[in-house]
């Protein structure tokens, strides 16, 4: 009887040098060995000439490793971080009709680290940031209030 290879879900950190079509020859990579890729951001490192990519994959243990040896043959990557010891955050804006209930919509949103950031005659917008997982449990909550439009930024993750 043949078992299926557990899937895991993984954070990985690139660290590469900021140039052009960097972006394009790592999400190639994924393509063209087709993984893929659910979350990526990316954005440059502050008095540097370096970005930060943070993508979040899922596979075996196997195509795990053989995605980070691959980034590392990449020639813009200064170094790769798949550490088990990841902070991991993400964040949601969520835009809400007027008419609901605002003050259960503002303790829904501390619950989750979140608030009300922008408000007009007819929604609000609201942001949360935490954990991925505590995002998509508020995403859920959330619905009840009948959201317009949900846009969740990406993971982003540190080494501890």
């Amino acid at each position: 009887m043949e078992t299926k290879a557990r899937e895991l879900k993984k954070s990985i950190c690139i660290n590469v040098i900021n140039e052009h079509s960097v972006l394009a020859r790592i999400s190639g990579l994924f393509s063209a060995r087709g993984y893929n890729i659910e979350s990526l951001t990316t954005a440059p490192i502050p008095n540097s000439n370096l970005s930060r990519i943070t993508i979040v994959t899922q596979g075996s243990e196997v195509v795990i490793e053989q995605i980070i040896k691959q980034l590392h043959k990449l020639i813009p990557v200064m170094n790769v971080i798949s550490s088990d010891n990841l902070l991991e955050m993400e964040s949601v804006l969520v835009k809400i009709p007027i008419g609901e209930r605002l003050a259960d919509i503002e303790t829904l949103c501390k619950a989750y680290n979140g608030k009300i950031t922008n408000a007009n005659d007819k929604y609000v917008i609201v942001m949360a940031t935490d954990k991925p997982s505590a995002i998509s449990h508020f995403i859920t909550a959330i619905r009840v209030f009948n959201p317009k439009e949900i846009i969740r930024s990406g993971v982003v993750a540190m080494e501890r």
